[in-house]
């Protein structure tokens, strides 16, 4: 008689609590389906991958051994939770992160309580679970703190400011250092998890604090001298030297896909007295996937792919990327120029800066996630001298902009900023929507603001900020595609505070900035056909405004409408700022602003997102149309 198939350990698994229910022999089950049901739904829906593949074990250990939600756990960056949603109550939605009304694909507080504090910028973590620990020991409220933070993020700083001041945390607050790429470790194995487990236990612990408190009494030399040994002994055998000096007792490194390493060290550092503990675990990206961990990216993100194969959908062929046109346009620029030099935080590929480290390696710099120092050491390279692009995401730059204001703009330096996934950004949400920059930029004395509207509007300001060596200039453009327009073979070099008119009409001007011109330009094909003639401007500069074109624009048509891909304070402000002091407006002119709404838009395609602010064909066609107190049946008598 054949044996019936036994219920997936997965399937009588809702919340942490049910996972806890288990034996611990069952664990090595439940994390092989828990990586398959990511891997399934992942494949089904796209986003990230490798990283939440290397965190399964981890995952499922903490949920195991911690009290959460009761205990805090905190992911930083976020992007590595997808399993950590499977086991807390949000697998029957799973396939609906990234998409619009569904799953977010970072931690999101609203979402759950299990999800205590959002992320998806990088390095917050310690900070955060910080505050936790500190509120509830102020509280005498129960509770740990656990912050997961990958290697990578350890390159900022903010992650050592954090620790610097953690101490008053004591045993609340535990740190886990996911060890995943930068192989900072020893190799681990039978005798390292051995190590740990020893010395993260209480017996050891409370031995070790008897005898620092025997080595108070001792005169100050002998009781340094028995510090020091104690953290060398420790620092040879199991490393963490940095983190012991920062006040974090240091536990590792341990296998962190060896659920029997993993649980008893974890149960030690939860019934610890001491602390706060860094527990050093190191993983695999990809891990238990073939494709992912063969791919030298360890598929951090994917498309919709064929789970079996691990082929990924591929897009139909069409115009590059905005990215990689800038990469190549600046590396064509350094062939011309040994000035030009190029910085990244940590991003590399996604801003076309790996296009110019081919050509161009030894101008060529990765910070790291450290946006501040980068647009520092941009400014420095200026101030020398060279012709610097800082190449860094809209949402990323909000990171340095006390940098940008105090060591670039106030010094009045020539840095130039390529400003990537400015504008709406589709599934990756609000967190990443370049919706600031225009607003935090244009508002400061002796910048540049240009927006591209097209990739080869893209090469001649990429060339334009080349050439502008009298202070600070910004060029902002969309993630994806271009529009298929024509790259030039030689670059122009654009008058600065100079647009251009696209299209000329009479009745309705739309004063557009950035790829929203080709919207624009389909409203007015729209207005055309209604009999209302035309005119779009594609202003290239919100900073400096083309001033003459605005007052010609506004002065010979009945409707105005700017329209751009950022947040209130923008273009529209400063149009309406220029018309008021010159009161452009006093004749009866209709002037409206098109910009995002006052809100953090969800994650959808690109195109619903636009939709939903306005900022399409028909979004314009309607403001333009309500200005006018459009009737269309009046109309169409009138036209008869």
């Amino acid at each position: 008689m054949t044996d019936l198939p036994s219920t997936p350990l997965l399937d009588t698994v809702s919340t942490p609590a049910d996972l806890r229910k288990l034996a611990p022999e069952q664990l090595r089950q439940l994390a092989d389906e828990l990586r398959t049901e990511t891997i399934s739904a992942v494949g089904t829906t796209g986003g990230h991958l490798g990283s939440g593949l290397g965190v399964v074990e981890l995952t499922t250990a903490i949920h195991y051994v911690f009290d959460t939600p009761r205990d805090r756990l905190i992911w930083d960056v976020g992007h590595q939770c997808y399993p950590h949603k499977i086991l807390t109550g949000r697998r029957d939605r799973i396939r609906t992160i990234r998409q619009g009304g569904g799953l977010s694909g970072f931690t999101k507080r609203s979402e759950s309580e299990y999800d205590p504090f959002g992320a998806a910028h990088s390095s917050t973590s310690i900070s955060a679970a910080l505050g936790f620990a500190i509120a509830n020991k102020l509280a005498d409220q129960p509770g740990k703190a656990i912050a997961v933070i990958g290697d990578g993020a350890m390159s900022a700083g903010m992650a050592y400011e954090a620790m610097n001041n953690a101490q008053a945390a004591g045993n609340r607050l535990v740190v886990i250092l996911n060890d995943n790429d930068m192989s900072i470790a020893p190799p681990v194995g039978g005798l390292s998890a051995y190590l740990s487990r020893i010395v993260s236990s209480r017996e050891f612990l409370s031995v070790r604090e008897l005898m620092k408190r025997v080595a108070r009494r001792l005169p100050r030399p002998i009781h340094n001298a028995a510090r020091k040994t104690d953290e060398f002994a420790r620092g040879m055998t199991m490393g963490g030297t940095l983190f012991e000096e920062l006040g974090f007792y240091y536990v590792g490194p341990i296998d962190g896909h060896n659920l029997e390493h993993l649980i008893p060290v974890l149960e030690n550092v939860r019934d610890a007295e001491e602390g706060p503990i860094l527990v050093h675990v190191v993983t695999k990206k990809g891990k238990g996937y073939a494709p992912a961990e063969a791919a030298s990216d360890k598929y951090h993100g994917v498309q919709k792919f064929d789970v079996i194969t691990g082929t990924q959908a591929k897009a139909p062929p069409g115009p590059p990327a905005y990215q990689n046109v800038f990469g190549d346009a600046l590396a064509d620029e350094a062939d011309r120029d040994p000035r030009v030099c190029a910085i990244t935080a940590a991003m590399p590929s996604g801003t076309g800066i790996d296009r110019f480290a081919k050509r161009h390696p030894d101008r060529a710099f990765d910070v790291g996630i450290a946006e501040q120092h980068g647009v520092t050491f941009a400014a420095g390279l200026a101030a020398q001298g060279m012709r610097p692009f800082c190449a860094i995401y809209s949402t990323f730059l909000q990171r340095a902009y006390d940098q940008v204001v105090h060591d670039v703009a106030i010094q009045n330096l020539p840095v130039r900023f390529a400003i990537d996934r400015a504008g709406l950004v589709g599934a990756d949400g609000a967190t990443h929507a370049g919706s600031f920059d225009i607003t935090y930029l244009a508002s400061l004395p002796n910048f540049v603001v240009m927006a591209a509207a097209d990739e080869a509007e893209l090469v001649h300001m990429t060339h334009t900020c080349v050439e502008h060596d009298s202070g600070p200039i910004a060029v902002r453009y969309p993630r994806g595609n271009g529009v298929g327009v024509p790259l030039p073979t030689t670059p122009e070099k654009l008058e600065i505070g100079k647009g251009r008119i696209v299209r000329d009409g009479k009745t309705v001007a739309i004063l557009s900035l950035g790829t929203r011109l080709a919207e624009a330009l389909k409203a007015a094909d729209q207005l055309d056909a209604k009999g209302l003639s035309t005119t779009v401007a594609d202003l290239r500069f919100a900073k400096p405004l083309d001033e003459a074109l605005i007052r010609k624009l506004l002065g010979s048509h009945q409707v105005a409408v700017t329209i751009e891909e950022g947040s209130i304070g923008g273009l529209g402000a400063h149009v309406l700022t220029l018309a008021s002091d010159e009161g452009l407006i006093d004749g009866g002119l209709k002037l409206r602003t098109l910009r995002l709404p006052d809100v953090f838009q969800d994650q959808d395609t690109p195109q619903a997102q636009y939709a939903e602010a306005g900022l399409d064909a028909e979004g314009i066609v309607r403001t333009v149309l309500k200005a006018l107190r459009w009737n269309e049946a009046e109309a169409v008598g009138a036209r008869a």
